[in-house]
């Protein structure tokens, strides 16, 4: 089959991941749980490892989804992962050995491990898998032959007919008759390994292509029938096939809920997102997985995607704090071909570099892991919106954020429920002190947000060292990058480097365009400075046009909003 003809039949399957402590059956908003999950799209096992020690534990997140372990086809295109070719445990990712260490660390460092697990269909193709293995299209020696494919051989043609979404192939591949003694327990054989190895809960690629009957009978034979089952049941209007018929088996994801949180923050107003959730016709929200992106969708046009800067960013704040579902935040890398594989094989070296977004650690994100957390279980307190774009809410006595997203500062005096006492803003590292009606005032920049929670009373400034200075200078330039590019700012003091490149501070890129950079600078002190581009490899474009200079005031920040020159 043509890549492209593959790319499109993929582009309905791979999603993301959500979490529950197996053998306990999903229950999305359990209080006290960690629901969150990473998804490290494309990630290798040792790079996803190293993130759960370093920054999903710490972090708050509950969960890690990886991509299909399970031999594939072979081919640097990241849709090769969801054509299997055995159940052997071995891809470009990772053989068996190192997706067992990852596990092993992953769960060191307090976070469980979900696989993505392709089970409807197999390779459309022939030659010989990334494990090793030969194969032909119906023919999977030590696995499966063509006496167990469905009898339709032909291309799902009716997405109205139940019979033909469920037995016939999509986009060709060869679709699996899940209701054969034999291919159940195959299945059910290589869920079992996993398990051994220690895995927490599967993510069920395509599901809605295999009847639910099926699920429940392949998921009884596990070892842990209780283990969290989360399915892609894309549900789409006039379709025979629903998501609501496979909450007997576990969780669902729901697309609709990326697809209205793009609209919305496109092109509508956040006012309305007031009773978001079951109200706007969005499944159960103890069965609901809820993303903003994930792999298909942000390639497909359906979703935001990183290259919609603030819209982004704040969509995944708003998800993070409203207590619907269980968020799945994807962490992929750069492209320009929908098709491309994730950069050097899936080996991340660094974040933010080499074309490895690494959305689970932008701050902004990351920030908001513990807020739900910490707000696990509590209502929603404290609506206000101003009938627009700015919306701030509260999570009874336990946190309450404000997102601004209009071309303006917001000054207010925010109303909330939570205890007096001072509180650390996760979102800028800023102090704030809420007083004893509840109350507090602040001013957002313009499209940015505010999130406090009675687990953050104090700054923590180890990782940030200069979270609200006194006196500095606050950087922010729209400058729009290529694959693999950051944007740095050097200038003509130590603290900006002295004109060395290689001292260069880097932007946050978090509302792109806008990269911003807040620097603390004694007062009256007077600099100049240019922007850079900087790519992987470490090569310098320097932004066109004389030395910028600015002077710091006795008192205050100075804000600096610049546009790059060419």
């Amino acid at each position: 089959m043509a890549r492209k003809t593959v790319a499109a039949a993929l582009a309905v399957l791979a999603g993301a991941a959500v979490a529950v402590t197996a053998p306990t059956p999903a229950q999305a908003s359990a209080p006290g749980g960690k629901d969150v999950t990473a998804v490290m799209f494309e990630w290798n096992f040792t790079s996803v490892a190293k993130a759960c020690t370093d920054e999903l534990g710490p972090d708050g997140y509950g969960y890690v989804q990886v991509s299909p372990p399970n031999e594939h086809i072979q081919g640097p295109a990241w849709w090769t992962a969801y054509q299997p070719v055995s159940y052997k445990i071995g891809t470009k990712l990772g053989d068996r050995s190192a997706f067992k260490n990852m596990v092993d660390t992953c769960h060191a460092a307090g976070v469980k491990v979900v696989a993505d697990t392709v089970i409807n269909h197999m390779a459309n193709a022939s030659g010989t898998g990334t494990a090793g293995s030969s194969f032909s299209k119906y023919n999977y020696p030590g696995t499966y032959s063509a006496a167990d494919m469905d009898d339709c051989t032909t291309p799902i043609s009716n997405y109205a007919d139940r019979w033909n979404v469920q037995h016939c192939e999509m986009g060709g591949l060869p679709d699996l008759d899940t209701g054969e003694e034999y291919v159940r327990k195959t299945i059910a054989g290589y869920m079992n390994d996993l398990l051994t190895l220690g895995v927490d809960g599967f993510r069920i690629d395509a599901a809605k292509h295999i009847p639910e009957d099926d699920l429940a009978n392949i998921k009884s034979r596990l070892s842990s029938p209780g283990v969290y089952w989360k399915q892609e049941t894309i549900g789409a209007s006039g379709e025979a096939v629903q998501p609501p018929e496979f909450y007997n088996t576990g969780d669902v994801q729901e697309f609709n809920y990326a697809y209205d949180l793009k609209r919305v923050f496109n092109n509508e107003k956040l006012s309305e997102l007031k009773n978001f959730g079951e109200a706007w016709g969005l499944v159960r929200s103890d069965k609901a997985s809820v993303f903003v992106t994930n792999h298909d969708t942000e390639r497909n046009g359906g979703s935001l995607t990183y290259k919609d800067g603030a819209n982004y960013t704040l969509a995944h704040v708003f998800m993070l704090a409203w207590p619907y579902g269980s968020p799945d935040v994807h962490s992929g890398y750069e492209f320009s071909d929908t098709g491309a594989g994730g950069p050097d094989n899936g080996q991340v070296n660094a974040c933010y570099t080499g074309g490895w977004k690494c959305q689970h650690a932008w701050r902004e994100i990351a920030s908001m892991v513990k807020f739900r957390n910490t707000a696990a279980g509590a209502a929603v307190t404290n609506w206000w919106d101003n009938g627009n774009n700015q919306i701030a809410f509260g999570r009874g006595d336990k946190a309450y954020v404000a997102i601004n997203h209009e071309g303006s500062s917001l000054t207010r005096t925010f109303q909330t429920s939570l205890p007096a006492g001072g509180y650390c803003d996760v979102q800028s590292g800023k102090g704030v002190t809420v007083n004893s009606s509840g109350q507090f005032t602040a001013t957002l920049g313009a499209n940015s947000a505010l999130a406090l929670h009675v687990g953050a009373k104090n700054c923590d400034t180890s990782t940030d060292p200069d979270p609200d200075p006194a006196t500095g200078a606050s950087f922010n330039v729209n400058a729009t990058t290529q694959w693999g590019q950051n944007v740095y700012v050097v200038g003509s003091t130590s603290a900006l480097g002295g004109w060395n490149t290689s001292n260069a501070l880097k932007l946050d890129p978090a509302n792109y365009p806008v990269w911003k950079l807040d620097l603390s600078l004694p007062a009256g002190t007077a600099f100049e400075y240019k922007y850079i581009r900087k790519d992987a490899s470490g090569n310098v474009t320097w932004e066109s046009g004389a030395n910028r200079t600015a002077t710091v005031p006795s008192s205050g920040v100075i804000t600096l909003n610049d546009t790059w020159r060419s």
